[in-house]
């Protein structure tokens, strides 16, 4: 096997391992519950957004220095500081970290203990949390190896199975704008955030394989198919099998009682217990990493003043504290907070991978303003965007993200960067 494709596919496997999070496995099988015999566009739509833009987030950085701040400085340096602590606070306390809580109270305890309170759990996972990033051991990091692929093959078994003898036949949920509603769904994965914020690990580990800043672009790319096969199978599968649940639920349920019903319906009584435990650790395996990077995070951005330890502990407050909200609300507290970062990052993502296409300062600059504000607008009850195009399925954003670009081009015509 020559170098580069050696490389390209351990590289892969590492993208593959950074977005597989436990907690994102709940959407797409929910998603399949809800749209049924429309699996086919749900499935494209949550790929594009739950696989696609994450891995071209990736290849964006690597057009800079391959961090986030080469693509997010063009726009300011205040900018770039103020988005990056408002991704790094979605993806740490104020959803992804709580999520893990919530999902492993739901699939891991609460089905088997039902008389343990939420919060009690919750306080014993924090604590162990705790424990772990102030210990900073390996132990955690060496059970996560062992976590993820015995993970991976379960659900391997549960896809394929599902494939061959399906639960239930699949039929119509009359439900509307599929196409737009997996788009945004797949949003909640929040990979693309992550992509961002941890480009820039990738990126060293090819650099320290020897690679330059040309060939950067070329061995991420193939990277990413690789790993965008395994997503893809991953999520197709799951909101396949959710699709063969609509005549086993009721038509509120929740969305990690699919998963414990799929499990069980395939695994058998054993099931719910396995897939349980397994994201129940794995979950643990993710927060525990989210927390570390947080907690160097904030204590790098204030210069030391707030410390590793006491960021670390009050992360974990907030955290615990949404995390009793349970999934489902945490999930509702998330899309508007998504439907905000989602078109800023992606517009800094886009206009990165077109820099040969759009290289104009001033208009990069007022299509990610742009693109904030209308994301901004769009979550505000009061506002009506309706006259513009695709508002109605959620994107008012994009429109007129793309006439600032040209309107940036012409008002400001000689500010133009060189490639």
């Amino acid at each position: 096997m020559k170098k580069n494709t050696k490389d390209a596919t351990i590289i892969g496997f590492a993208l593959f391992s950074m977005f597989f999070g436990a907690g994102n496995l709940i959407f797409p099988a929910y998603l399949g519950n809800k749209i049924g015999s429309q699996f086919l566009l749900g499935i494209i739509g949550f790929i594009i957004t739950g696989v696609g833009i994450p891995l071209l987030a990736i290849v964006s950085c690597s057009m800079g220095d391959g961090t986030f701040d080469s693509i997010s400085n063009k726009i300011g340096k205040n900018f770039s500081i103020i988005l990056t602590i408002l991704l790094f606070v979605a993806i740490g306390p104020m959803l992804a970290i709580p999520r893990t809580a919530a999902t492993t109270y739901e699939l891991a305890i609460n089905p088997f203990f039902p008389k343990v309170p939420a919060l009690l759990a919750m306080v014993i996972y924090f604590l162990i949390n705790i424990f772990f990033v102030f210990k900073k051991s390996s132990v955690i990091d060496t059970l996560g190896k062992y976590l993820t692929p015995t993970l991976i093959i379960l659900l391997g078994f549960i896809i394929i199975k599902g494939l061959l003898i399906p639960i239930d036949k699949i039929v119509s949920t009359n439900a509307v704008n599929v196409f737009s509603s997996s788009l945004l769904e797949g949003y909640q994965t929040m990979d693309a955030i992550a992509a961002l914020l941890f480009a820039g690990i990738i990126t060293k580990s090819l650099k320290v394989k020897g690679y330059n800043n040309k060939e950067m672009p070329s061995m991420l790319l193939k990277s990413s198919i690789i790993a965008g096969i395994g997503l893809a199978f991953v999520y197709g599968g799951l909101t396949f099998i959710g699709a063969q649940t609509v005549n086993l639920t009721l038509k509120n349920v929740g969305k990690t009682e699919i998963l414990i019903l799929i499990s069980r319906n395939i695994l058998g009584d054993l099931g719910p217990i396995l897939i349980g435990v397994a994201m129940g650790l794995a979950c643990l395996t993710t927060s525990i990493g989210l927390l570390t990077s947080g907690a160097e995070f904030f204590e790098k951005v204030s210069k030391g003043k707030l410390t590793y330890k006491f960021n670390a502990i009050i992360i974990s407050i907030i955290s615990l504290v949404i995390a009793t909200l349970g999934v489902d609300k945490i999930i509702v507290l998330s899309v508007p907070i998504l439907n905000v970062l989602y078109p800023v990052s992606i517009t800094l993502i886009v206009t990165s991978l077109l820099n040969k296409l759009i290289n104009n300062i001033n208009a990069i600059r007022l299509a990610t303003y742009t693109s904030l504000i209308f994301g901004l607008l769009s979550v505000i009850p009061e506002v009506n965007l309706n006259f513009i195009p695709l508002s109605n399925i959620g994107f008012s954003w994009v429109i007129p993200t793309i006439i600032a670009i040209f309107i940036g081009c012409i008002a400001f015509p000689n500010t133009y960067k060189k490639n």
